[in-house]
């Protein structure tokens, strides 16, 4: 095969960026635009060894699951990748590629796996929403000068650049969200405030950030600058007000009966072309630091920096699953790893504290204010015997068993000593699980580990690693938190060998 040549090919997979795969004398070819199950003519673009790219010509036969596009942003937004596939479609192969990874990368012939769990109403369902603001671009003006246009843009990133497309709308976002960015985009325009450009590190506005806990309506917004403060700040936060104030009070639908307050309006300071989204520095403008969110019985607080699911309806369906798989009769040890600001170790000691013992609950979280949170929420829950540590779980759990010398004093919250667990829960990032974590888990032998993963690939590399360590894998069952992104969850249950 030669770059420029024309092929008919059938679409057999999606990968998570969206691209359709098909197969052409033995190589992937990659095509964005495209459906499982659509039949395409396509022009190869770029030849690699094993994969190539093409791009799409026409359309031959259609996929039963293909669909018009809901959004009127699919083709500039990079978010929606499965935004031409109907729901039922994306279930079927997000379960598809959940079993694929399974059994490809993890080496299990005929793994267990329960229907995806799916949303009655796909919409509207992140909690969470970050937008990048990006001044209007560049206009050239009579006798060639160059000059910025401020007119800001708040949205989402075009797939693979940093260009943000100035959504008005976005059907995966609170209407809360929506409303405090349209709010913030007519405070830019009438204060002349600038966004930040690193092209000259020049600017203001870097993002904003909103968190909606659906259970209370109470709504955080985060402005990220480049800067100390906002001029004329209590103008934003009129607006902002007002704005979530509107928001009418649904009598059916996923926020029936929900009414939104803004509660909390942070500044967060991330000085200059950095990296991360967020700096450290967070300074309350309006409200309280932090919002509260109840779910399955519990409250919880969420702060600027914590990481919280995105998905609240989701995340009972997930959680639920967690405890279904932990099989807790009260009393146990359990290991939160990757514990975030708590979640599914208090709800796992929350249901042991319901049988009569509370146990323990280790937790282990790289992220400092994530700590702080969790043992905050421990204590609204009145949980007492939930403990929580900060650092890398690899390299806390192997002091805690003594693998790893630990010199620090006694009395240093950080110093936990373990023998044994019961049950172990990893919720790992993307990255998956470090293999010395792996290995200290091990060491201590639970009965049951439950692994909750956003990344199929990963978790099969992880569970091969577990099988040969004296696991067995029991079943799973992936949770469609993501709606029309390529993205899924899921949750798996592995038990200890009998020796």
């Amino acid at each position: 095969m030669e770059k420029g040549q024309i092929l008919t090919i059938e679409i057999e997979d999606i990968g998570t960026e969206g691209q359709g795969i098909g197969k052409a004398d033995g190589l992937a070819v990659f095509v964005k635009g495209t459906v499982i199950g659509d039949v395409v003519r396509v022009e190869l673009t770029k030849l690699k060894k094993r994969y190539a790219f093409a791009k799409l010509i026409e359309v031959v036969e259609p996929s039963p699951y293909r669909e018009e596009a809901f959004c009127p942003y699919d083709k500039m937004c990079g978010g929606c990748s499965f935004g031409t596939t109907s729901y039922e479609g994306q279930l079927a192969l997000k379960e598809k590629q959940v079993r694929d990874r399974l059994v490809r990368l993890g080496g299990l012939e005929d793994p267990k796996m329960n229907p995806i769990i799916g949303m009655a109403e796909p919409w509207r369902y992140r909690n969470k929403a970050t937008m990048p603001v990006s001044a209007g671009g560049l206009i050239t003006k009579k006798g060639g000068i160059v000059e910025p246009v401020h007119e800001p843009r708040i949205g989402f990133y075009q797939a693979k650049t940093h260009d943000v497309v100035d959504c008005q709308d976005c059907l995966l976002q609170s209407e809360p969200a929506m409303a405090a960015a349209e709010a913030l985009r007519q405070f830019m325009i009438e204060d002349n405030i600038t966004s930040y450009d690193p092209r000259w590190d020049k600017g203001l506005m870097k993002h904003i950030i909103v968190k909606t806990a659906i259970g209370t309506g109470e709504v955080m917004v985060v402005l990220v600058i480049n800067g100390k403060g906002i001029p004329n700040g209590q103008k934003l936060v009129q607006m902002l007000d007002e704005a979530i104030y509107n928001i009418p009070v649904y009598e059916d639908g996923p926020f029936a009966d929900v009414e939104f307050n803004l509660e909390s309006v942070v500044i967060n300071v991330n000085k200059g072309d950095t990296k991360d989204i967020m700096g450290e520095e967070c300074i309350t403008l309006a409200g309280k630091p932090t919002i509260k969110e109840t779910i399955g019985g519990l409250t919880f607080e969420i702060s600027p920096l914590s990481f919280y699911q995105v998905n609240r309806e989701q995340m009972m369906q997930l959680y639920g699953k967690a405890l279904e798989y932990a099989n807790l009769k009260g009393g146990e040890t359990v290991l939160d790893l990757y514990c975030g600001v708590g979640t599914i170790g208090l709800f796992c000691a929350d249901e042991m504290r319901r049988k009569g013992d509370a146990g323990m609950v280790i937790g282990i979280e790289t992220i400092k204010g994530a700590v702080i949170d969790a043992n905050r929420n421990a204590v609204l829950n009145g949980i007492v015997n939930a403990r929580y540590v900060c650092g890398k779980a690899e390299d806390e759990m192997p002091k805690m068993v003594g693998l790893a010398p630990d010199d620090r004093p006694d009395d240093d919250p950080n110093k936990i000593m373990i023998q044994r667990a019961d049950v172990a829960i990893l919720d790992p990032p993307r990255a998956g699980c470090d293999e010395r974590l792996l290995e200290t888990v091990v060491k201590v032998g639970p009965e049951r580990i439950v692994y909750v993963s956003c990344d199929p690939a990963t978790l099969a590399r992880d569970i091969k690693y577990l099988t040969a360590k004296g696991y067995e894998f029991v079943e799973a069952t992936p949770v469609d938190m993501f709606p029309h992104t390529g993205h899924v969850e899921t949750v798996c249950l592995l038990s200890r060998k009998n020796k």
